[in-house]
């Protein structure tokens, strides 16, 4: 088979499951719907580790798969861009897709929209392989903007649920507004370079950092950081950067599966890979870099702190999300993008794995997710616990685990830059540490130690009936033990090849005055001596610390934890999110609703029905009174008219020359 049919394959077969599943899932059933969509899951896997193979032995592809128009001297088309990033990106993107896909047979088992539910999670994983794969910026919004609509289809699944529908549109408007920055640049990127293909535009990188351009007159702004800047928007929108965060803790309405999809190795790290391959433009502009790296911090560190109030099991997850994402764009803004998809690769693992063991929690819970009537489930779902507890400490960047080898190396990536904000990015996520490691083990005391807090027959506040909990059947746990697995390993056997074997080296662009990687690099002496050195630095003391403080609040000292009402005020503003969903409904929300009605009033009513309709209506009828004032029916009424018709055409014969 050719290289190009395999990456048509690859690409393909899940849009072809898809499609078999939306259209013939009532003839195929169940089965038949899940089994296509996960056989071409596996098909688009098998592919990927056949071309992932195929790049390490030298061969890359830049290539045309179909020209969609030609106008003037700019070509539209779809291409194929199959390097070590990409590459990465595809094993990722398909495993954690076949997880999820496998998972979701026990899942959704009892749910009526089980057909409906694999053509979309498949059709997702079609649009973000068409985004990595991309080789032009054209492909890359046609990914960007399909995984935006297949999420606001998964995130809103449950349609006759009003909060499910709240938060998928929600999701897609705060999308919308990171959307149309990233559309700017690509307009900007097109207008100076003159092309869309990633090559043509890269090879004219140090022209774009010399050129200026006015955004306001007289003030000159480097054309290279607008570009960055505006791009960069749209990432803050996929990748839930502050602030524009605020959709994704309320996509937990969805389905748990879509959660682990959409939020650990697919929609969220769009943007994070979008910036890791836009590196020969982001390395010019310093400013661009510090506004990522700001961002990164704020998001890092304050996102993490709201996981420490929710009692939601998959809220707490959600948040965590946020937080390690601002580590990722954290590291991109210190130029340490391969450090950035390092922590991609890791977190794609572990994240899935905390997503759908919450999700598993919530089935042998019988769909109760409120952490306070839990507990003692290490003793009634044991498979559940343990997998539980290790993607919790891969979380914490426990020393030998998977998140200890990723975010150990962000935080002295950011300890070694120069980059202007850095000094605050590095207690950004020297903070995020200690504050990952209580809610994490929070959640984890919550719900698997101490005392079962549910009570057979009982309910909660919300109405909830508790049942005895039980283990998830063995189709839910199964791809649990896989991403476990990968959440201990994944780690130690990659980060030599990865971060200093020139695995990214003619894929992305770091400048020799930013190349902190590089920095790390003389200190690093093999993935067990960096285990064992870990325990050792800040970081691991500041996670004990965190699991410590974790226990002795929520599982030792009930005392204790009532004590925290001192800080009310601050969990008050925890709990309210920092307010910003409520200011963006005063704001955004009630200003449009206002200008809305004020537009309606102004525009619709008075100017249009009642100027333009109702005003032409009532001339017209007024004309025709008058008109009809004027045919009296006698003869010397007509007469006289005629009279000063004919005066008046004698007076303009004779004055009018």
């Amino acid at each position: 088979m050719t290289s190009m049919n395999l990456y048509l394959l690859a690409a393909l077969s899940p849009l072809f499951g898809a499609l078999l599943a939306g259209f013939l899932g009532r003839q195929m059933g169940r089965t038949g719907s899940h089994t296509v969509t996960i056989v071409g899951v596996t098909v688009s896997l098998i592919t990927s580790l056949i071309i992932f193979r195929d790049v390490l032995g030298g061969h890359v592809f830049n290539g045309t798969v179909y020209t969609w128009a030609l106008i003037g001297d700019v070509s539209f088309e779809v291409g194929f861009l199959i390097d070590r990033l990409s590459a990465l990106m595809m094993i990722v993107v398909t495993s954690v897709s076949l997880m999820v896909h496998i998972y979701t047979i026990g899942y959704m088992r009892e749910d009526p929209g089980y057909q409906r539910f694999f053509s979309y999670i498949s059709l997702f994983t079609f649009a973000m392989l068409m985004l990595v794969m991309s080789n032009n910026f054209l492909q890359l919004f046609f990914g960007w903007e399909a995984v935006g609509l297949v999420s606001y289809l998964l995130i809103g699944f449950w349609y006759k649920k009003d909060s499910a529908i709240y938060a998928n549109l929600k999701a897609f408007l705060v999308n919308r507004v990171g959307d149309f920055g990233f559309l700017l640049g690509i307009a900007l990127v097109l207008h100076y370079a003159g092309s869309l293909d990633y090559a043509a535009v890269f090879d004219q990188s140090e022209n774009l950092a010399n050129q200026q351009i006015e955004l306001f007159n007289g003030v000159g702004w480097s054309l290279v950081t607008v570009i960055c800047i505006c791009l960069f928007v749209g990432a803050m929108g996929k990748s839930a950067q502050f602030p524009l965060h605020v959709w994704l803790p309320d996509s937990m309405e969805g389905p748990t599966p879509i959660s682990a999809l959409i939020h650990a190795a697919t929609m969220v790290t769009a943007g994070i890979f979008m910036v890791a391959r836009m590196s020969p433009l982001f390395e010019y502009s310093e400013a661009a870099l510090s506004f990522v790296l700001v961002i990164g911090s704020i998001t890092a560190l304050f996102m993490g702190l709201l996981g420490l109030v929710q009692n939601d099991i998959k809220r707490v997850v959600a948040y965590s999300t946020l937080s390690q994402l601002g580590y990722m764009t954290v590291a991109l803004g210190v130029s340490a993008y391969s450090a950035a998809m390092f922590h991609l690769m890791t977190h794609a693992f572990f994240k899935a794995l905390l997503f759908l063991a919450a999700g598993s929690v919530i089935i042998g819970m019988h769909h109760q997710q409120d952490m306070r009537y839990m507990g003692g489930l290490r003793r009634k779902m044991p498979i559940t616990w343990l997998v539980s507890l290790i993607g919790s400490l891969a979380l914490i960047g426990f020393p030998f685990f998977s998140g200890f080898y990723s975010k150990d190396s962000i935080i002295e990536a950011v300890h070694l830059s120069t980059i202007p904000g850095s000094g605050f990015a590095y207690a950004a996520v020297l903070i995020g540490v200690f504050i990952t490691a209580l809610y994490s083990f929070r959640m984890y005391f919550l719900v698997f130690e101490g005392e079962y807090r549910g009570g057979s027959g009982q309910h909660d506040h919300a109405g909830h009936q508790h049942h005895d909990p039980h283990e998830s059947p063995m189709v839910v746990w199964m791809p649990l033990v896989v991403l476990a697995v990968l959440s201990i390993v994944s780690g130690a056997i990659s980060i030599e090849s990865i971060l200093f074997g020139g695995y990214f080296d003619d894929v992305i662009f770091v400048l020799s005055s930013h190349d902190v990687v590089e920095k790390f690099g003389e200190h690093f002496h093999g993935w067990l001596a960096m285990g064992l050195h870990g325990f050792q630095t800040l970081p691991f003391w500041l996670a004990l610390g965190g699991v410590f403080v974790a226990w002795f609040l929520f599982l030792y000292s009930h005392r204790a934890r009532a004590r925290l009402s001192v800080f009310a005020p601050i969990t008050r503003l925890l709990e309210e999110k920092y307010f910003l969903d409520k200011f963006n409904e005063w704001c955004f929300a009630l200003g449009s609703r206002s200008l809305g009605g004020l537009l309606w009033r102004l525009g619709d009513q008075k100017i249009i029905d009642g100027l333009l309709v109702n005003g032409s209506a009532k001339l017209v009828g007024m004309t025709g009174i008058l008109l009809r004032r004027m045919q009296t029916g006698f003869v010397s009424h007509y007469a006289f008219v005629m009279i000063l018709g004919a005066f008046g055409l004698v007076t303009f014969w004779l004055f009018g020359k």
